[in-house]
């Protein structure tokens, strides 16, 4: 069995392969956590933002920034934003401010919608164009004071604190 060289390359592929779920905690990336998220260095900012935010008792990274319409949906889109976050940051471009491109600010807009269905059906349902993303006014809410930044108060620069 052991001359067999495709045993042996399938042998050698399976260690390489537990060798990487084992170092990496790959099953982590299945599930929700917001700390799985936080693996990654450049979003230090943004978790400790988010742990200190009103949304953190309640909520994960995944509830806001990840479709729940389906089951299908959302680890498609858990797959195509992991695969963009590793391309850029194994790439060397990420940006020093990070920003959600109009896809996902779309996710984030309908779930913000969803939780709080009760709170904004009066202001969807208003005279008022509902032509505005709820952290517009609601800056500080998710990510806390300093937004989404992986440079301490970089965002400052761009909204002003009130």
């Amino acid at each position: 069995m052991l001359r067999n060289p495709l045993f042996i390359a399938i042998a050698a592929a399976v260690i390489a392969l537990g060798t990487f779920v084992f170092v990496t905690d790959a099953p982590a990336y299945a599930g929700k956590s917001s700390e799985t998220c936080a693996n990654c260095h450049v979003m230090d900012s943004m978790y400790e933002n988010y742990y200190h935010s009103a949304h953190q008792p309640w909520a994960e990274c995944s509830d806001c920034h990840l479709p729940h319409d389906n089951i299908v949906n959302y680890y498609i889109e858990k797959g195509r934003q992991g695969m963009h976050d590793v391309y850029v940051f194994s790439t060397g471009q990420t940006p020093e401010v990070i920003r959600a491109n109009e896809h996902s600010k779309q996710i984030i807009q309908g779930n913000c919608i969803h939780c709080h269905e009760d709170a904004v059906e009066t202001i969807m349902m208003g005279a008022q164009p509902f032509d505005r993303y709820c952290w517009e006014c609601h800056r500080n809410v998710a990510h806390g004071p300093r937004g989404a930044s992986i440079v301490p108060y970089q965002d400052s620069n761009f909204y002003p604190v009130k």
